[in-house]
């Protein structure tokens, strides 16, 4: 069973992901802030993180940078999710497998995370 880390300070966002998730057969863990998910990632290792790129104490695009530097980490896919465009987001941050603008579309994160958390095929 996969481990999608979800990292937003909105709570409702963060129960209807964790709800959706779970149902879809993924193990999920939250965190309310980039620090706070990065003290989880050290503790429960997890094969996608999902999270809000504008929050309080550490945003995602800090959070990503965090995660680059650190060798176990660097390897976790990323989907960022922000209310502003991607363009806005790209500017600020790097290294995302994935872009979703809210408000989203709770099938798109399905498929996305589907897709990140599906093995390559060799070739």
């Amino acid at each position: 069973m996969a481990t999608v880390l979800v990292v937003d300070d909105e709570f409702g966002i963060v129960l209807l992901l964790e709800a959706v998730l779970t149902d879809e057969g993924y193990r999920v863990l939250s965190a309310i802030n980039g620090q706070q998910g990065l003290e989880k990632l050290g503790h429960e290792p997890s094969d996608l993180v999902i999270t809000d790129f504008m929050m309080p104490v550490m945003d995602g695009a800090t959070m990503l940078r965090a995660m680059a530097a650190d060798e176990a980490l660097s390897g976790i896919p990323v989907i960022v999710m922000s209310g502003m465009p991607e363009a806005n987001v790209a500017a600020r941050c790097n290294g995302y497998a994935a872009f979703v603008r809210k408000p989203f579309d709770i099938i798109e994160i399905i498929e996305m995370t589907a897709r990140l958390l599906s093995p390559s095929p060799k070739g």
